[in-house]
């Protein structure tokens, strides 16, 4: 092969190189995780735009869609308010909502959730859930 054939090809590498970058840059991100998750003490149902939590005693949201990096580890924010025991009477109150964030690990069938309470300054708790399996709930009474 002739140097100018050499400088020809090595050319159209490069120029074909920097068309492909920008194809990439504008992929869309990490799939969104949305389903029906059970666990202990735990039901989570996330939709394309955020999701719903209910615990024993408590529920929450997650305000965005759950979006796991490319070693499928997420964070979300959200909020989480407890629940008491016996009948809602009219009148009541409701709960006290509390900023929440939810992050954690999943492989898309199993997930790591742990819920963080920064305006407490404590962790609710660290749950393991599967999609697809009904929670395992003890409401309280």
């Amino acid at each position: 092969m002739t140097r100018t054939a050499r400088t020809g090809c090595l050319l159209v590498a490069v120029v074909g190189a920097l068309i492909a970058v920008p194809a990439c840059a504008d992929s869309p991100g990490p799939s969104v995780v949305i389903g029906a998750w059970g666990g202990e003490h735990i039901r989570l149902v996330l939709t394309e735009t955020g999701g719903r939590l209910e615990y024993d005693c408590a529920f929450g949201t997650i305000d965005a869609p759950l979006r796991p990096d490319e070693a499928g580890n997420f964070e979300a924010r959200g909020t989480h308010a407890f629940e008491r025991g016996g009948p809602v009477l009219p009148g009541m109150p409701p709960p006290k909502q509390y900023a929440a964030r939810y992050s954690g690990w999943t492989n898309g069938t199993d997930m790591r959730l742990t819920v963080t309470l920064p305006d407490k300054g404590q962790d609710f708790g660290t749950f393991l859930l599967h999609r697809g399996r009904p929670p395992l709930l003890d409401k309280c009474l």
